[in-house]
């Protein structure tokens, strides 16, 4: 089974992380000829990743929904090692995922060698990851698509845009990544609360 994932392109979340550490530990990361800079994300990704699975506390409501899904569904996260969102956001998914793996099969997918997949899934015309297409795998329709941040998150980068205010992309990643920390996955949740309290 493992092996016709791979084939397809497709990571299981555990294996996903055994390729990420892999890639931390060669001095490498998801894409090819990645320059010095994603290499370094990918290793302060990866740290990232571990500390939010050690003290991520999940919202009773977001548990007791999750766990009476009726339907089965695949939750495919396109995305890359590099990707600073993805680092705070898909260990809450694949957390999520977790309580109820009867109804829920996590598969996560590369970007860049899939560009035909992930141009179906732009955010204001940018190939802006991590994103999530969830299947319903009784209907096999769309249930829904999220990312590649939470709402606020994204607000915030909307605003950043339109008036820098003298932020270079550094200074405000790092505001990013503070709003992260502060919020604790709690928005996120909410906003997967939402949408799974609205499936069929």
């Amino acid at each position: 089974m493992t092996k016709l994932l791979s084939a397809l392109g497709l990571y299981t979340y555990e294996s996903y992380l055994k390729q990420f550490q892999e890639w931390v530990e060669q001095g490498k990361t998801s894409s090819k000829d990645a320059s010095k800079e994603l290499i370094e994300f990918t290793k302060l990704n990866f740290a990232r990743t571990q500390r939010i699975h050690k003290t991520i506390v999940i919202d009773p409501l977001l548990k007791k929904s999750v766990e009476s899904l009726q339907n089965n569904y695949m939750w495919m996260v396109i995305t890359e090692a590099w990707c600073g969102d993805s680092a705070q956001n898909l260990p809450v998914i694949a957390e999520i995922a977790k309580l109820n793996t009867e109804k829920i099969k996590l598969y996560i997918i590369f970007r860049d060698p899939n560009p035909d997949l992930i141009n179906n899934y732009l955010t204001s015309g940018s190939r802006a990851i991590p994103k999530l297409i969830a299947i319903n795998e009784t209907s096999s329709e769309e249930a829904f698509v999220w990312g590649p941040r939470p709402a606020l998150a994204q607000e915030l980068l909307k605003a950043w845009k339109i008036n820098p205010e003298g932020k270079t992309w550094g200074d405000f990643e790092k505001e990013l990544h503070g709003w992260y920390a502060k919020d604790k996955a709690v928005t996120l949740q909410s906003e997967f609360l939402t949408i799974i309290n609205q499936l069929e």
